[in-house]
């Protein structure tokens, strides 16, 4: 393996964003909020190195994509975007496969690279050549970045970007569909900063009634709640965990812990038995052997699913709360029976394909 020499050098902490309510106005490029992991490529002839949020080098868990880079990209380049994974229909992101990525197995690796294998959208060029980019004006980097691409085909992707407000506001509306979570909006006379919060983001927010039906404790003592299961009920009447909600105040964690102690049921009477797991019912236990789960013990205290509560959500990811739920209210009205998936909102149907090609646009 050669060394790799370029104006900027891995590790660098990618440029953030910091979130807002509704979509900024002004002299700003609008982009689509890619649902992936975040990745800063460095490439240098044949040396191609995939950076990720906290710095540790993902080159080894997606080789189709250090060959796509190496034959679309600038053969000297740094380039910030997004490491995505499309479902085999074409359709939409699927987050779920793309995490199933990260395997410490090399058979398991070279498997998953042909079966599921990875895109990467670009939306930044930080150096090109021996030419180091951030300090320059984002709308500069942008059409270099066009430039760049120019001749470069799937996996590789340029992102959309429009500079039109009402334009981002329709694809808020529509790109959701295909799963992407928000709009990114950029200043176009911005330098890149590297670890700061430059930017803005405007992602989906919602609500919904879930039944409560466990909780972990926390890991500061085990008489305080960690987080609380939330539960909906299936079609098949089945009740399936559909995620969690875990920030409160430390306090508030005792107070909950007394609370729902007249609750705490016998497991096998509970919905999420483990012999509900055999049947295909989604309960906590599903991501127990997850990578991602980190060694945490993810057995949970089953509760009688017999109080509900509100919270907040920006998207699904399948049957499941992409990422963790806010607590906003306990609803004593409602009725646990009554809280179901029909009560969510769908994104319309919205095909990926498109979101894809409007970067060429």
């Amino acid at each position: 393996m050669g060394l790799m020499l370029l104006p900027l050098m891995p590790p660098i902490a990618p440029m953030l964003a910091k979130a807002v309510d509704t979509l900024p106005e002004g002299s700003l490029s609008y982009e689509p909020k890619w649902d992936g992991f975040r990745s800063i490529i460095f490439r240098d002839g044949d040396e191609v190195e995939i950076g990720s949020r906290n710095g540790k080098p993902m080159t080894r868990y997606f080789p189709e994509l250090v060959e796509a880079l190496k034959a679309n990209l600038p053969a000297r380049c740094v380039v910030d975007g997004e490491i995505i994974l499309v479902r085999p229909a074409g359709d939409r992101l699927d987050f779920d496969a793309l995490q199933q990525r990260i395997h410490p197995a090399a058979s398991r690796v070279k498997l998953l690279a042909e079966q599921t294998p990875a895109s990467f959208v670009a939306f930044d060029l930080l150096a090109l050549g021996d030419e180091d980019l951030t300090a320059r004006p984002h709308s500069e980097r942008r059409r270099a970045l066009q430039r760049a691409l120019s001749d470069s085909a799937a996996p590789i992707h340029l992102t959309a970007a429009t500079p039109d407000r009402e334009t981002a506001e329709e694809w808020f509306r529509q790109f959701e569909g295909a799963g992407l979570d928000g709009i990114v909006a950029k200043p176009l006379d911005g330098r890149y900063q590297p670890d700061k919060r430059a930017m803005y983001k405007i992602k989906h927010e919602r609500t919904a009634d879930c039944v409560v039906a466990g909780y972990r404790v926390h890991t500061s003592g085990p008489d305080r709640i960690g987080s609380l299961l939330l539960g909906l009920y299936g079609d098949d009447g089945a009740l399936a965990n559909v995620g969690v909600v875990g920030a409160f105040p430390m306090q508030r964690r005792k107070e909950l812990f007394e609370e729902l102690q007249p609750l705490v049921t016998d497991v096998d009477e509970h919905p999420w038995a483990w012999a509900k797991q055999e049947e295909g019912t989604r309960t906590p236990r599903n991501a127990e052997g997850s990578r991602w789960s980190g060694g945490k013990d993810l057995s949970f205290v089953p509760l009688r699913p017999e109080r509900v509560l509100e919270v907040k959500y920006d998207h699904m990811e399948g049957l499941r709360f992409r990422h963790t739920a806010q607590f906003v209210r306990w609803r004593p009205d409602r009725d646990p029976r009554s809280c179901t998936y029909e009560q969510l909102e769908e994104p319309v149907k919205y095909e990926l394909s498109a979101v894809l090609a409007a970067g060429r646009a």
